[in-house]
């Protein structure tokens, strides 16, 4: 046998080997964790279409493996929840063993651990802590708050009502409204819809958090070494941030120089404030690009998630007509066609509050990139779960778990109205998470989805522009979220009575 073959020969056994190798310890860490599909070598059940994505096949693989299963991105293993009562029991019985948050490459390529995003453990509680303390003392949940959601649902308004009855597509302009709302508390100042730059950077946020929800950022936080040296999507996503990021290290630079300490405008003024009196600490968490991250992730998810709420409800609303009819008697009766809706008339709305609810329900979302992590070994509901595994709470099986509600398939406000037609809280209601690492934004989204609803059907009725029978709501929803296809809507103007 010459060198050549015997070359090939010797780098085939190695390869065989360290395949081997990699099959035994994923065997071995199958026996130790859930039951679920058996993974490829190397590749797991990524390419697996039976298997991912979680949110069209949770359903069937709970059904053959029980509520908690094991599935495999690459060689990381993920437990999965399904159902209340699997997933209240991790979260919130659980808080603390289920309260740990794993590395995910591709946010840490984007925040370099900067911010409240940060792994950090202390920096995240310190970051958070602060983050919710000012926004509340900025109006969050205070009428303060609620006269700027007014402010700018009215502006809204007198946008739609100069496209005389046209098709619009709303994802940007509600983005670009929601948008405002956090602005007017981050940056101190919203911006006009006219703003093409303003523009660019809310496409910016919503693209990045879109490919951040992809199957192609699924293989880029599995193979993060190899993804980081290959061209693809995920350059282009990252490198049109960096440009945000520096936009907002210019306002930064804007308010250190106008910064007046005995009257704080706004969280950057907050933030830069608490930073100077921080700079001694040898472990400073409020340095300028903790700022920069930290107003980067606010602006992110006090933009996208509510306006894509808003546009989900829409599509629902004029799917069912009935539905947004009721909900505009109710205002008609509570509040009238004289002045705007307030957050005090949520109390006399039972029903439009249950409908926001019910479609909060409804709202199917892509899971596999927000996990949770065991901070220890724990043996949960008769699985061994080793510390540092990732979890994949599936929120959208809690809010379709027959044990839990009436009509789990279905568009049912009657979920959340008891016999009297009162509003009723429901445990297994989890929009905005549970535990330990629930939505800080929480009350504020609260506000803006009843005003700016409310305020939009006080006015208008909506309906879709093209029909798509063919299509299922939540598949017609995920082409319209990403931009596949267009998802225009009339918005109608309603007879102002007398």
């Amino acid at each position: 046998m010459d060198a050549g073959s015997s070359g090939v020969l010797l780098t085939l056994l190695l390869l065989s080997s360290v395949l081997w190798f990699l099959v035994w310890t994923m065997d071995k860490k199958r026996r130790q964790l859930p039951p679920g599909p058996a993974p490829w070598p190397v590749l797991g059940n990524l390419w697996q279409k039976d298997v991912l994505p979680l949110y069209r096949n949770y359903e069937k693989l709970s059904s053959m493996y029980g509520p908690i299963f094991t599935v495999w991105l690459g060689l990381k293993p993920m437990v999965v929840l399904c159902g209340y009562e699997a997933v209240k029991g991790a979260l919130v019985d659980h808080s603390e063993e289920f309260g740990g948050r794993p590395k995910i490459p591709l946010l840490e390529k984007l925040s370099k651990d900067y911010g409240f995003v940060s792994y950090n453990e202390r920096k995240w509680r310190e970051l958070r802590r602060f983050t919710v303390s000012t926004l509340r003392d900025f109006g969050m949940g205070k009428s303060s708050m609620s006269q700027r959601v007014q402010q700018e649902a009215q502006h809204l308004v007198e946008l739609l009502i100069k496209l005389e009855g046209k098709a619009f597509e709303p994802m940007t302009t509600f983005r670009h409204a929601v948008s405002n709302v956090i602005c007017s508390v981050v940056f101190g100042s919203r911006y006009s819809y006219s703003d093409k730059d303003f523009l660019e950077l809310l496409n910016t946020i919503g693209n990045y958090i879109s490919f951040f929800l992809s199957p192609v950022a699924m293989v880029y936080n599995t193979f993060p070494t190899i993804m980081h040296h290959l061209p693809g999507p995920h350059r282009k996503a990252l490198a049109r941030c960096e440009k945000l990021k520096d936009y907002i290290r210019g306002r930064v630079e804007v308010h250190k120089q106008s910064l007046d300490p005995s009257c704080p405008r706004d969280y950057i003024d907050c933030f830069l404030m608490k930073g100077e009196k921080d700079k001694s600490s040898p472990e400073s968490m409020y340095s300028n690009e903790d700022l920069v991250m930290s107003v980067f992730s606010l602006f992110g998810a006090g933009t996208v998630t509510t306006s894509n709420a808003l546009v989900f409800f829409l599509l629902i609303l004029a799917k069912h007509p009935h539905i947004q009819a009721k909900i505009q008697q109710e205002i008609d009766a509570v509040v009238g066609a004289g002045r705007a809706p307030s957050t005090e008339d949520r109390l006399r709305m039972p029903y439009t509050n249950a409908v926001i609810h019910e479609l909060q329900r409804c709202h199917k979302t892509r899971i596999e990139n927000f996990p949770r992590m065991t901070t220890q070994d724990i043996v949960f509901r008769g699985h061994s779960i080793p510390k540092g595994t990732v979890v994949i709470p599936v929120f959208s099986s809690v809010h379709t778990d027959p044990t839990q509600w009436e009509k789990p398939k279905e568009v049912n406000p009657g979920h959340f109205l008891d016999e009297n037609g009162e509003f009723k809280k429901r445990e297994a209601f989890m929009a905005f998470s549970a535990g330990k690492r629930m939505c800080p934004g929480e009350a504020l989204a609260r506000i803006e989805l009843f005003l700016f609803l409310t305020t939009l059907l006080q006015s208008f009725t909506f309906q879709l522009a093209e029909k798509h029978e063919e299509m299922d709501l939540f598949s017609l929803w995920l082409e319209i979220e990403r931009r596949a296809i267009p998802g225009k809507f009339f918005a109608i103007r309603r007879p102002v009575s007398s």
